[in-house]
């Protein structure tokens, strides 16, 4: 009997996740001047992909923009992180801990509190307004969340093989390069796709540092769509499923390592 209440739950639990995709999707295939309160829960009587097209023309190339900033962002602050978490370890040294703690410190850090100086700082070294800047901000930002992640996994690695390594001939980077490295696809798993969402997904930064519409990333051009007396609500819908594709593709390419490094220590404390 609690199996079955267990599975009642969960059930329904699914259908109240699912509902708003179900509106979204639906919604997204019908022509704007058949949608209303009472047919967004109705599957359309003619399915049009027109809203699909005109999100396409209208987010092209802010999803293109959020390409351009999303991959190297997630790419460095996760190799940053990993030579950080091989650090702190495996060659812990005086003070480690203290640094360790300071570097994890960043992470809750509210966006808010560092935009003022955020734009000042890029002000300062010209890359306010582009999309440079914004990969900048977020490397930084990043680093403490991937930091902890590689240094959770690397400190289930036994310390064993870098010593036998360094017997054999092998300095820090050699050992990480050679014993650690091939080891730490969960980890770059559990960090890409962590970082990938939250850069992909993020409105704050991305509209603070880039102003301009036409360098935007694909969450503030998504938001603009709404119009100030009119929504074209298919071109909406349409537009979010266009906006949250690549976080899917990201999730169903790297899924498995992704729990792998999940049951693997990536994320325990």
């Amino acid at each position: 009997m609690k199996r079955l209440f267990l599975w009642l739950g969960l059930g329904f639990a699914l259908i109240l996740y699912l509902l708003p995709v179900y509106v979204m999707v639906v919604n997204s295939f019908r022509d704007a001047s058949n949608i209303s309160l009472e047919t967004i829960w109705q599957l359309p009587g003619k399915i049009s992909i027109m809203g699909f097209s005109q999100a396409w023309s209208m987010l092209s190339p802010n999803l293109q923009n959020s390409l351009v900033m999303v991959i190297p962002a997630a790419l460095l602050s996760s190799i940053i992180g990993a030579l950080n978490g091989y650090v702190f370890s495996k060659w812990r040294f005086r003070g480690s801990e203290i640094l360790f703690a300071l570097l994890l410190f960043g992470f809750f850090i509210p966006y808010q509190a560092i935009l003022l100086p955020l734009v000042r700082f890029l002000q300062w070294i010209n890359l306010y307004g582009t999309l440079p800047g914004l990969v900048l901000t977020h490397v930084v930002y990043g680093i403490s969340v991937t930091t902890l992640i590689f240094r959770n996994f690397y400190i289930h690695i036994p310390s064993s093989i870098v010593e036998a390594a360094t017997v054999d001939g092998a300095g820090m980077i050699q050992a990480f390069w050679r014993v650690i490295l091939p080891l730490s696809l969960p980890a770059f798993a559990v960090s890409l796709i962590f970082q990938f969402t939250n850069i992909w997904n993020d409105f704050l930064f991305g509209i603070t540092v880039v102003p301009n519409p036409q360098a935007q990333p694909i969450t503030i051009a998504l938001n603009n769509l709404s119009g100030s007396f009119s929504v074209d609500w298919n071109v909406v819908m349409a537009g979010a499923i266009l906006a949250a594709l690549p976080t899917i593709l990201i999730y169903i390419g790297l899924g498995k390592f992704f729990v792998r490094g999940l049951v693997s220590g990536a994320v325990k404390a």
